[in-house]
């Protein structure tokens, strides 16, 4: 410190006490800054002229000279002053209201104090904790709250790609619709012009609809994002903060932090894909109806929004197999992620319904209902040639055939679902007393031959 104080009285111009700037040298030796000694000069030029102040010796040149080495040295005394100067952080902070060292914080005001404050009325009866045990505990709850919102941050980031995938999928989903609808019209192109054109619109307003929804809420999520990625950033600058500053801060940060777990977390929600059922199911009787001819008609579609995804569905939806597992989007529908399953497109809760599914020579499969917290399936094993009855607890049944068609007829009123041997009309287990919920069909294939939902007569239709 002493070393400082002599370079700069070394290194200081005799008139102002402040270090050299452009600096010249007298024939005395004696060194000046050049505006001072102007000034002095002026000032007392009536009394004694130009004299060194100094010594009071006339200088022999008329022009004093400047001195280039000591101008070198006080400029690297001034930036090494600068560099020695605390930042506004490094300033010790002082109360504003009583001058004193902030030493204390106050936990119920959550702001920093001086010694003063702590017994002003104020804070009467508030708890104080040091500084430097203030900041530790302050600083983990920070940090854990950054913890939360970089989590909550990844949640949104996976669900922005989650949405990327839907709308990918919304778009494939689409124009495999569009394929499929325009192939069946195309056998009736020249009766059905204007129902095509119906159906493409519906199609496509579906599509425009769904995909601004996802877009919209990608957009929202993208600004909470946004609004995160700068909490954060902000959050962490201030965790680097000096002590005070940061307890000067912390309020204000915690209370922006605090607000985002508030925000509710974006899901995709049900019905965010194509409904492809309602566009190709039932696809060739509901042209039927208009043309008035001999159409099939099948009494279960299946729902691909629901199939799992190495299941792959026929263009009607009325047949699927095992193939290549497929990249699709996380959506509600799809139930199951373990187990080779797709599920009916309608819920039954009322009437008769029967279905025959042709399993041919499949030798695992299971048939049966589903609600949204229950099962009746009947599963089907050729190593034994048995079946086994899942509802509550497991039943096996000493049922030695190995059927190629499967019958299923539901009675909703008497809550009973039986399965016959559809080639001989053999009941093989029927199951009563199911949920009073709604029933979906359902289809789990456990090797790769084909399943098939065998298509009715339309008679049988009208008759029903």
């Amino acid at each position: 410190m002493s070393s400082a104080n002599n370079d700069d009285e070394s290194l200081s111009c005799p008139i102002c006490r402040d270090v050299f700037k452009d600096s010249i040298v007298l024939t005395c030796s004696h060194s000046f800054c050049q505006v001072c000694i102007e000034q002095w000069w002026t000032a007392s030029e009536e009394e004694q002229g130009k004299k060194c102040p100094i010594c009071i010796r006339s200088p022999s040149r008329k022009e004093p000279i400047q001195n280039l080495a000591l101008k070198n040295a006080a400029k690297v005394l001034e930036r090494w002053k600068e560099k020695r100067k605390p930042s506004e952080e490094e300033k010790e902070e002082v109360c504003s209201l009583h001058g004193e060292n902030l030493q204390l914080f106050c936990l119920r005001d959550f702001e920093p104090v001086c010694l003063v404050c702590r017994d002003a009325k104020a804070h009467e009866y508030h708890p104080f904790r040091p500084v430097t045990e203030a900041v530790e505990s302050l600083r983990v709850s920070l940090e854990e709250d950054l913890t939360q919102l970089t989590n909550k941050l990844d949640r949104f980031q996976k669900f922005q790609e989650n949405g990327e995938l839907c709308l990918r999928h919304i778009k494939r989903q689409s124009a495999h619709a569009k394929k499929i609808i325009q192939d069946e019209f195309k056998n009736f192109h020249e009766f059905l012009m204007q129902e095509e054109e119906t159906r493409i619109k519906a199609l496509r307003e579906e599509e425009e609809q769904k995909t601004q929804r996802i877009k919209d809420k990608m957009e929202a999520v993208n600004r909470e994002i946004e609004a995160l990625t700068k909490t954060i950033k902000a959050t962490e600058e201030q965790l680097g903060d000096a002590d005070v500053s940061f307890l000067l801060k912390y309020k204000a940060v915690v209370a922006r932090v605090q607000r985002y777990p508030l925000v509710e977390e974006p899901q995709v929600g049900p019905g965010a894909l194509i409904d492809q059922a309602k566009h190709l199911g039932n696809l060739a009787f509901n042209i039927w109806s208009s043309m008035k001819t001999m159409v099939h008609y099948s009494p279960v579609i299946l729902d691909p929004n629901t199939a799992h995804p190495e299941l792959v569905l026929s263009d009607d939806l009325t047949s699927f197999a095992l193939g290549e597992e497929q990249k699709l989007p996380k959506n509600p529908e799809r139930i199951r992620m373990d187990i080779e399953i797709v599920r009916g497109s309608v819920g039954l809760d009322s009437g008769s319904h029967s279905w025959d599914v042709y399993v041919g020579e499949c030798t695992n499969w299971e048939l049966g209902v589903v609600t949204e917290s229950a099962y009746c399936i009947l599963d089907f094993k050729e190593t034994t040639r048995t079946f086994t009855a899942h509802k509550r607890e497991v039943a096996p049944l000493k049922v030695q055939m190995c059927p190629h068609r499967i019958r299923l007829h539901l009675e909703c009123d008497k809550r009973k679902l039986t399965f016959y041997d559809a080639d001989n009309n053999k009941v093989i287990h029927a199951f009563v007393h199911i949920h009073e919920q709604k029933l979906f069909p359902v289809f789990v294939s456990g090797r790769d031959e084909q399943m098939t939902i065998l298509p009715k007569k339309i008679l049988d239709k009208l008759f029903e």
